[in-house]
């Protein structure tokens, strides 16, 4: 296998654990990357804890969410989240999907989601998915075929986060740093902005040209936080 798959593996792994140490999943959500070589195709780890992923649990899975080269290891449910979002959004290199705290209890109020600081810039620009809004129906909030994956890419369009109500959230990077540091400081800032709406109801918030433009300032930025991550969950992968 080429150098740079295999560090593709390495990194993605290491994501997973950075995760769960950031209290952004615990024994469920995932996270995934563009296949580095095979257009269409992306990288995600089989059916596990994401604490526990390690290189050689991750899975190669083609344009339908399908694995490649007879692999029949049990995959994530929600696997077509991320591969819908790769169909639809050519920019995105990786996706979180999380169900962190503060996330979800935005989600399930008529409050947006807003940049409190310039760390959490990307916000500005963010989607709310009701799946049964979606469906027409009540379900088992789970996206679990190509059709909800559609509808979730779809209400996502161009932007950075998409909070799904009663569910969690997924983000979207082009590097998998970025969907990494932006799945961390989402829930940062949405723990930031629930504790502000209880002091006043008068929170001031970034502008759009302050996000962006912090936003592109941070991504010049994203490898000291990766390479901290990394040090402090670093595995014989």
């Amino acid at each position: 296998m080429k150098e740079i798959v295999l560090e593709a593996r390495r990194n993605l792994a290491r994501a997973n654990r950075i995760l769960y140490l950031k209290g952004i999943v615990d024994g469920f959500g995932h996270v995934s990357c563009r296949h580095p070589e095979i257009a269409g195709h992306y990288l995600i780890s089989c059916n596990r804890a994401p604490n526990l992923v390690k290189e050689a649990d991750i899975v190669e899975l083609d344009e339908e969410s399908n694995p490649v080269g007879g692999d029949t290891r049990r995959l994530y449910l929600e696997r077509f989240i991320h591969g819908e979002i790769y169909r639809t959004r050519p920019d995105v290199q990786a996706v979180v999907h999380s169900h962190s705290a503060a996330m979800i209890t935005i989600a399930a109020t008529d409050v947006s989601v807003k940049p409190m600081f310039h760390m959490a810039g990307f916000l500005t620009r963010t989607a709310k998915f009701d799946i049964r809004e979606a469906t027409g129906r009540e379900t088992d909030m789970l996206i679990r075929d190509h059709d909800l994956g559609r509808h979730l890419a779809d209400t996502l369009g161009p932007a950075s986060a998409v909070l799904m109500v009663g569910h969690g959230s997924t983000m979207v990077g082009t590097s998998l740093e970025e969907a990494i540091y932006r799945a961390v400081y989402a829930e940062v800032n949405a723990g930031m902005q629930l504790g502000a709406m209880r002091v006043s109801d008068r929170v001031r918030y970034l502008s759009e040209t302050e996000s962006d433009l912090a936003t592109e300032t941070n991504r010049g930025q994203l490898k000291r936080c990766w390479d901290l991550w990394c040090e402090e969950v670093d595995i014989d992968a």
